[in-house]
C-alpha cells in the first residue's frame, strides 16, 4: 500500500502538513469544528481529531486571518521539512 492510498487522522495530517506547530493545537482546532471537508461531492465538518482524511479530500479552514483551501495528496509518514510537508497537499482556488 502506498502512502497516497491510506488514511490519516485529521490532527496528525494537519501537524505533518505544518499548518500547526503541535498535534494538540491541531486537535483543538478540529474539535472546534473549524474545518470543512468535501469528499465525493459531499460537504461536512471535521469535528473529531480522529476523523480520517484521505487522498483527494478538499479541506477549507480559516487560519491566521486567511482562508486556506487545500486538496489532500498524501498522508505522509512523519513530520518532515517544510518542502516535504508541501508534498502532502496542493492549494485549491
Amino acid at each position: 500500500m502506498s502512502e497516497t492510498d491510506d488514511a490519516c487522522r485529521a490532527d496528525v495530517w494537519l501537524w505533518r502538513a505544518r499548518f500547526f506547530k503541535t498535534r494538540s493545537l491541531a486537535s483543538r482546532f478540529v474539535e472546534e469544528g473549524r474545518i470543512r471537508l468535501t469528499r465525493g461531492g459531499v460537504e461536512g465538518r471535521v469535528d473529531k481529531p480522529s476523523r480520517a482524511l484521505k487522498s483527494g479530500d478538499l479541506l477549507v479552514f480559516g487560519l491566521g486571518g486567511r482562508v486556506i483551501a487545500v486538496r489532500v495528496l498524501a498522508s505522509g509518514e512523519r513530520r518532515g521539512s517544510a518542502s516535504e510537508s508541501r508534498e502532502l497537499y496542493e492549494a485549491v482556488g
